[in-house]
């Protein structure tokens, strides 16, 4: 049986944007969780991360685009699972996420214009205000969502993440491919 054509379609605008996107900037709360903090009794931190973001995230690395966490924020519960989807590029515990992001690009040998972000507030608003392709959550900050050039149906740590990695991919060409790999005959 033939592999199904894929259903997913995205403006075409959109995917001319994202067209020589080669970096992908992931903020976390708010992005790849819901934003919810969580604390238990002995103060540790804990998070929910969804697997249809996960999975997005490691799609995109077989398409040699590559997925980069810059956060506020540092915690073991994040480093475990950045480490589970192969992540390897981050700045953890930066407040000023710009220069983040720019020595990030150098080390990569990539510039903005092949860089796509995701963030909801106004830390990251300088990636976004920078990248080729900007995309917020459905929840963001509403100043984040007016800049940006997507804004994802699915809300943070359900699915938006996916929705900006299915983009992205969609853009390279790599989508159907990557799809038509997941159903082997």
């Amino acid at each position: 049986m033939p592999a199904q054509p894929p259903v997913l379609r995205f403006a075409p605008e959109l995917l001319l944007r994202a067209q020589e996107v080669r970096v992908a900037f992931f903020d976390v709360d708010g992005v790849l969780t819901d934003g919810g903090l969580y604390f238990s009794e002995s103060g540790e931190t804990l998070k929910r991360f969804d697997s249809l973001d996960g999975h997005g995230i490691k799609l995109l690395a077989r398409a040699d685009i590559t997925p980069v966490v810059v956060s506020g924020r540092d915690s073991a519960p994040l480093r475990l699972r950045l480490a589970a989807l192969g992540v390897q590029h981050m700045r953890l515990g930066t407040e000023d996420k710009l220069p983040a992001a720019q020595a990030l690009l150098a080390e990569l040998g990539l510039a903005w214009d092949q860089a796509a972000a995701m963030g909801d507030d106004w830390p990251d608003l300088p990636l976004l205000r920078r990248a080729a392709l900007a995309c917020a959550p459905a929840q963001a900050h509403p100043e984040v969502r007016a800049i940006a050039h997507h804004v994802a149906r699915a809300a943070a740590g359900h699915g938006a993440a996916r929705e900006f990695c299915d983009l992205l991919l969609v853009a390279s060409g790599r989508y159907a491919r990557l799809l038509a790999a997941s159903d082997p005959p």
